[in-house]
């Protein structure tokens, strides 16, 4: 029997039995029950300066070989978002690459990409609600020119300045008017980002999703989804059920979406939710496999896929949950999709063994490590270089 060495937070380690892959298949065709977006990581260059502080110099042949690996597996790509590291060690001559050359990639591949646009290239902290608005149509056109589909994120910068609903509503509204193609309109919750605290003029979700829907209502033929990142699932049924006819909920919610991806077909409320989320670039092959079982009509199939990958999600995303990027990156690096286990910024940092040793437990458990020996060889050498034995 193969074993895996972990190690525990109390300084103790374990052996558990590797398990073999899932021995998923590519799709031979298009997936048909749910739109579903992986949202990428970047990869450094292993000898660059991935230190704090320091501009993103990015390995552009392993960063893109992630992105057709997505796309075989008949998922979409959202990119230069915060699994990007957008406002964590992404700058914004790094983003505007990253944009060019992945709209690129998916145009070279047939693939779906939808990427971030956000104020982040504002240098200024505090700036005014026309500021925000120039900034945003600016990037918004860049994402435009570049041919992908745009995901208007939070911004810092409208967090900062908006003092009440009606603020959020005329930003929005000029920058929806000024769309040639509808976007999708991203709610990112505190966990991820503290800034954001009071987005859409209200700190409880209700008043604040009744400002969401009026901004939709307004002009819904310029919105072609909500990505909804509050981890609540509560709170994304409500807004899914009130979302007009054609606009797409898609969940961003990495803690409950099993169900809420399943929707009606589980029990979880009507209709469901599409899929864009971070822990897709993280099992991705999984992801794919349990949407087929949907389009083959088997529920239980895709519970059986796609239920137990929700702990390691989880484990992934726990708090401080915006160093969840550590833990995608660091299974991207178990499965063989970079060279090395290192980030923009030095964010490889962000975890302790003890974390990085319970995604590993997990993601054998829930058959996501594509490549289980490699996997494990890796994983005992970063173990030794630590001072276990492995």
């Amino acid at each position: 029997m193969t074993t895996l060495r972990l190690l525990d937070a109390a300084g103790a380690v374990t052996d558990a039995e590797l398990r073999d892959g899932g021995g998923y298949s590519r799709p031979s065709s298009p997936l048909q029950s749910r739109v579903a977006y992986a949202a990428a990581h970047v990869v450094p260059k292993l000898h660059a300066d991935n230190t704090p502080g320091q501009p993103a110099d990015i390995d552009w042949d392993s960063t893109l070989a992630f992105r057709r690996n997505v796309y075989s597996w008949g998922l979409g790509v959202a990119d230069a978002m915060d699994t990007a590291q957008r406002n964590m060690g992404l700058d914004a001559a790094a983003t505007r690459e990253l944009i060019a050359r992945s709209s690129e990639v998916a145009r070279e591949e047939g693939g779906s990409v939808v990427v971030g646009v956000n104020t982040d290239h504002v240098a200024e902290t505090h700036v005014s609600l026309d500021q925000v608005i120039d900034a945003y149509k600016e990037q918004l056109h860049f994402t435009e020119e570049q041919g992908a589909g745009p995901v208007l994120m939070a911004s810092r910068h409208l967090a900062r300045v908006a003092e009440s609903a009606d603020d959020y509503r005329r930003v929005y509204r000029e920058v929806l008017s000024s769309a040639t193609v509808p976007v999708v309109l991203h709610w990112l919750g505190t966990a991820f980002d503290p800034e954001l605290a009071g987005y859409f003029g209200a700190d409880d979700w209700q008043t604040a999703s009744a400002v969401l829907l009026d901004i939709i209502g307004e002009q819904p033929d310029k919105v072609a989804g909500v990505k909804m990142s509050l981890l609540n699932a509560e709170s994304e049924i409500s807004v899914r059920e009130q979302l007009p006819q054609g606009v797409r909920m898609f969940t961003g919610d990495d803690f409950n979406y099993v169900g809420l991806i399943g929707g009606d077909t589980v029990g979880q409320g009507d209709g469901h939710s599409d899929a864009l989320l971070g822990a897709f670039a993280a099992i991705t092959p999984v992801a794919s496999a349990a949407i087929q079982a949907l389009d083959a009509g088997d529920p239980a199939r895709y519970l059986e896929i796609l239920g137990p990958t929700e702990e390691l999600s989880r484990q992934v995303f726990a708090a401080p949950t915006f160093y969840y990027k550590t833990g995608v990156a660091f299974l991207a690096w178990l499965n063989g999709h970079q060279p090395a286990f290192q980030m923009v910024g030095g964010l490889h940092s962000a975890r302790s063994l003890p974390h990085l040793s319970r995604i590993v437990e997990l993601a054998n458990a829930s058959l996501a490590l594509e490549k289980p020996e490699l996997a494990r060889e890796r994983w005992h050498g970063m173990l030794r270089l630590n001072g276990v034995e492995a």
